[in-house]
């Protein structure tokens, strides 16, 4: 199936999930979700190109710290759009304290205390459910770590006005988790939800040229054989597969985390009724 990118200045790794089949025959509505990279270099042309899009929604997934070192993005600016920042991580620095002022502090904190504290991908922080992939072992342990964040991000695009865009560093690790969850709790068929999973490999260079350019991410990111950084089809198989072995479903994991069927029947909505109709 095509991958719907979006090519767009100052991101790398934009594309809608819409035309993704579901098991039933339906199909994911274009302009209902998007995924991306970081939002905060865009330029003013592309802001109002996903205005044009229709978005009214963003689910920033970076951490507290992540905000503060790369900082909120010009979107929100904008009053026609919501920021709903949902970290997945289990991080020491809480968003309240980011209110209380704590920039300076934030910005005094060493390299190894940066990515200790905001890149949950690196080697100082492992993950609290361990299994044979790295990457898949994350984002199993988002769902331990941070189950608030994972139903508020859900929610949050379940009830968007218009299109919600989910984000964070990279676009491919947080950013295909809620993306996966999403797709899957709206009957997508696993084996798409897992090719548009591996699509970020084919930016995957460009992501990481990308990320080396700041501070926050340079050294995570170079100190890596780019191979690493790929989006391998397995990783969310493994996910995919504890997810079903553990909880039975999707559905069923976010059903204990306090999803209701009336958010399953909003999702749906959102994602299965065209922008047009």
């Amino acid at each position: 199936m095509p991958v719907n990118w979006i090519d767009l200045d100052g991101l790398v790794n934009l594309r809608d999930v819409g035309d993704i089949p579901t098991t039933d025959g339906a199909r994911i509505a274009r302009r209902r979700l998007l995924r991306s990279d970081n939002l905060q270099r865009i330029p003013p042309q592309t802001v109002s190109a996903l205005l044009d899009l229709g978005l009214t929604d963003v689910v920033d997934l970076r951490t507290a710290l992540e905000v503060v070192q790369e900082g909120p993005g010009p979107l929100t600016k904008e009053p026609s759009v919501t920021i709903h920042h949902h970290s997945l991580f289990k991080e020491n620095l809480t968003e309240q304290q980011v209110e209380a002022g704590l920039t300076e502090q934030i910005n005094a904190l060493s390299p190894e205390e940066v990515a200790a504290q905001a890149l949950p991908w690196t080697e100082i922080v492992r993950p609290t459910v361990e299994v044979e992939d790295d990457s898949a072992s994350f984002y199993l342990s988002y769902l331990v770590d941070r189950p608030d964040s994972v139903l508020a991000a859900l929610r949050a695009i379940a009830y968007a006005d218009g299109a919600a865009l989910v984000h964070c560093a990279a676009g491919k690790d947080r950013t295909g988790t809620i993306v996966a969850l999403a797709l899957l709790l709206v009957g997508a068929d696993p084996q798409a939800v897992i090719d548009d999973f591996a699509a970020s490999s084919e930016r995957v260079a460009r992501i990481v040229e990308k990320l080396s350019s700041t501070d926050t991410y340079r050294d995570n990111v170079l100190s890596r054989p780019l191979a690493s950084h790929e989006t391998r089809p397995e990783t969310m198989e493994l996910f995919l597969d504890y997810v079903d072995r553990e909880y039975g479903s999707a559905a069923e994991l976010m059903a204990r985390l306090d999803w209701t069927e009336d958010d399953t029947a909003r999702l749906r909505q959102k994602l299965l009724t065209s922008a047009d109709s």
